[in-house]
C-alpha cells in the first residue's frame, strides 16, 4: 500500500521510520517532510494547511492511507476533506479536535465530564480578565485559546507580569487569532507525565507514559518550548496509576466525545499533572506529541500501520498491543536562540560518523533539517532528535549524551539533564 505522512518534524520523521517497517507498506510520501525523511520517504513540497491540495495529491497518486502528524491540518478539517472524497485518513475529525484546537472547549468539557483538572476561568474581554487576577492567588497559568505552537501557556508569578501576559496576549495578539479568548486556570504543583492513547471512538487502549522536558534550558529553565528531549515509560507512573488515569481520564474522555457527537478516532494526547490528590489534566491535544512519539514508538513491538487500520475500521478492541521492556531516552538538538530567532541554513556535522555507529538501538530523528545531496542543513528551531535506547534508564541517558557528542552545528544548544530527574523520582502509587 501506499502511505502518506502529514508533517515536516521529529514526530514525522519517527511516524515514517515506524511505517516503514510495515510489510503491508511499499511506498511512503511525506509532505513537506525533512532532510531525514527524505531517505526513507519521497518528500513533496505542500503546506499543512493546504487541505485541498494535500486531497488532490493523495487522489492523484492513489494513496491508500494517509497519516497526519500536526495539530493544524486536524484542526482546520482535513479529515472531512478526505473523506469526502473517499480517501483513507487517520485522525479525527474537526469537531473532535476542538479538544486541542481551543483550550476553553477542552477544559469546559474536563468540567462537564467529571474529568479532574485545575479550576478555570474563560476570558473573551482583557478588563474583567485582569480583574480577576487582580484578586487571584499566585501563581497562575494563562493560556491563549486557540493553537500557538505549543507556545501560548505562560505561567504568571505576579500580578503585573498577569497582566502584561493579557495585554500581550489579547491585546498585542502575539499570538494572533489564537488570542482572541484566554484561559486562566490554577497552577497545579507536582510532576508531569504525557500518556498518549489510541482511541477508535469507544474503545482506547493507552501508550507508555513519558515526560516531556518543555522548558529550554537545564533544571527547568527559561521559556517553554515544543519540547526539548523526552523520556520513556516514565519511571514514577506505577501499574495501579496507570489503571486509574485509564478509568478516571481516558475512558471518560472518549466516552464524553462520544456524547457530544463527535467521536474521537486516531490518538489522543494527555498532558497529565501528578498531584498529592491524583492524577489531572493539564492539556488534551489531538495528536502524536512531539518529542514524545520519538521515545514512545521505538519500543512498540506491534506493526504501526496494522494499529491505525485497526481503529479505522473500529476493532482496537482485538489488538493485543505490547511494549519492549526497555527505556528510551531523546535528546533534542537545537538552534541557537531557540525558541526565539535562530540562524538557518548551517552545515551539520558528523551525522554520517553517528549513521555508522548508531545500531537498532539508537536512531537519528530529524526535524528542522534540509538535505542537498549528502550533506544536511538545519532549517529549524529543533533540528534533530536524538533517541536511544536500553535495558536501564541511566545506560539510555549515557549512550543518548554520547551520540550527540558526535554532532555539531554552529550555535547548538541542548539540555543536558534530559531523564536525570526522572530517574531519581519514586514511583506514585494512588
Amino acid at each position: 500500500m501506499k502511505v502518506l505522512v502529514v508533517g515536516s518534524g521529529g514526530r514525522e520523521h519517527a511516524l515514517v521510520w515506524k511505517i516503514s517497517q510495515s510489510p503491508l507498506v511499499d511506498k511512503i510520501y511525506a509532505v513537506p517532510g525533512n532532510g531525514g525523511i527524505s531517505l526513507l520517504a519521497e518528500c513533496v513540497d505542500i503546506a499543512v494547511d493546504n487541505l485541498q491540495g494535500l486531497a488532490d495529491f493523495a487522489q492523484r497518486n492513489n494513496i491508500d492511507l494517509t497519516v497526519v502528524g500536526p495539530e493544524v491540518p486536524l484542526v482546520l478539517g482535513i479529515v472531512e476533506v478526505f473523506e469526502q472524497r473517499g480517501l483513507k485518513i487517520f485522525g479525527p475529525s474537526k469537531q473532535a479536535s476542538r479538544i486541542e484546537g481551543s483550550k476553553s472547549f477542552g477544559k469546559e468539557f474536563m468540567k462537564k465530564y467529571h474529568i479532574p483538572t485545575g479550576s478555570f476561568r474563560v476570558f473573551t474581554d482583557k478588563e474583567e480578565a485582569i480583574d480577576f487576577i487582580s484578586s487571584a492567588a499566585y501563581p497562575l497559568v494563562i493560556k491563549a485559546d486557540g493553537l500557538a505552537a505549543g507556545k501560548g501557556v505562560i505561567i504568571s508569578r505576579d500580578k503585573g507580569s498577569a497582566v502584561d501576559t493579557v495585554n500581550k496576549i489579547m491585546v498585542e495578539k502575539v499570538f494572533a487569532d489564537a488570542g482572541t479568548k484566554l484561559v486562566i486556570e490554577e497552577f497545579l504543583v507536582g510532576e508531569e507525565v504525557t500518556v498518549l492513547a489510541f482511541a477508535d471512538g469507544k474503545t482506547v487502549v493507552p501508550m507508555i507514559p513519558s515526560r516531556d522536558h518543555k522548558r529550554v534550558f537545564d533544571g527547568d529553565v527559561g521559556p517553554n518550548t515544543g519540547g526539548m528531549g523526552a523520556v520513556a515509560p516514565s519511571t514514577m507512573v506505577s501499574d495501579k496509576t496507570r489503571q486509574k488515569i485509564l478509568r478516571e481520564i481516558l475512558e471518560p474522555t472518549i466516552l464524553g466525545m462520544k456524547t457530544e457527537g463527535c467521536s474521537f478516532k486516531g490518538v489522543l494526547y494527555v498532558g497529565l499533572m501528578m498531584t498529592e490528590v491524583g492524577p489531572k489534566v493539564l492539556e488534551y491535544n489531538c495528536r502524536f506529541g512531539d518529542p514524545e512519539t520519538q521515545v514512545v514508538l521505538p519500543l512498540l513491538k506491534n506493526d504501526l500501520v496494522e494499529i491505525i487500520l485497526s481503529i479505522m475500521e473500529g476493532e482496537l478492541d482485538l489488538e493485543e498491543i505490547e511494549w519492549e521492556d526497555f527505556f528510551s531516552v531523546c535528546v533534542v538538538l537545537a538552534s541557537g536562540g531557540y525558541p526565539d530567532k535562530y540562524e538557518k541554513n548551517l552545515e551539520i556535522f558528523g551525522l554520517n560518523k553517528l549513521s555508522k555507529e548508531k545500531s537498532r538501538d539508537v536512531h537519528i530523528f530529524h526535524a528542522g533539517t534540509r538535505r542537498s545531496v549528502d550533506r544536511f542543513f538545519t532549517a529549524g528551531g529543533r533540528v534533530l532528535g536524538i533517541t536511544c535506547v536500553d535495558a536501564s534508564l541511566e545506560k539510555a541517558i549515557n549512550k543518548a549524551y554520547a551520540a550527540v557528542e558526535l554532532v555539531q552545528f554552529k550555535g547548538m544548544h541542548f539540555r543536558k539533564d534530559i531523564g536525570y530527574k526522572i530517574s531519581k523520582l519514586m514511583k506514585i502509587d494512588y
